[in-house]
């Protein structure tokens, strides 16, 4: 097989949005650090929505990012909590992987913790072969040609072979 066609895992990103709620996000910030040992950062709003309470620049949510063999690690952990279960429908069309996990004692290793509560996380898991460098450096930026991009297909078989995967019902 052509090196270059191998899939990988370039990054996966846990999410906890909080909305105006900033004990929830003080929570979700311990929750996210408390799985990965890693300081999550804050997202901030951008837009003003009267009827939530949200305003520019109010801390929102909370992400992290993990890449290389951490997020190899995790990814195990985390699909364990779904008893290694995906549908078609987390698959994207440039394949990229998402779930929710709707409470963190699910995933093995992590206690239950009386300060946080119960409390669920978002995770994003982004694919991508060797060469796609090409769409994010600095100069002379070029666009992933059609046939190098990682389709749906691709990305079912990937999470199948090496993370043995278990293709569930639609939802």
């Amino acid at each position: 097989m052509n090196p270059m066609r191998t899939i990988r895992i370039e990054k996966i990103t846990l999410n906890i949005g909080a909305g105006k709620d900033q004990a929830k996000l003080e929570k979700g910030i311990k929750l996210l650090e408390s799985i990965t040992g890693i300081k999550p950062v804050k997202t901030v709003s951008n837009k003003r929505i009267p009827a939530w309470g949200v305003r520019p620049g109010l801390p929102i949510g909370c992400k992290l990012t993990l890449r290389d063999k951490k997020a190899a690690e995790l990814l195990k952990r985390l699909l364990d909590s779904r008893e290694n279960t995906l549908s078609m429908k987390q698959f994207d069309s440039n394949g990229n992987v998402s779930f929710g996990i709707s409470e963190y004692i699910n995933i093995p290793e992590v206690k239950y913790d009386p300060e946080i509560g119960i409390m669920g996380l978002e995770v994003c898991i982004s694919l991508e072969r060797p060469g796609f460098r090409i769409k994010r450096r600095k100069q002379l930026k070029k666009k992933i040609p059609a046939s190098h991009k990682i389709t749906k297909e691709e990305a079912v078989e990937f999470m199948k072979k090496n993370f043995n995967v278990i293709m569930g019902e639609e939802e």
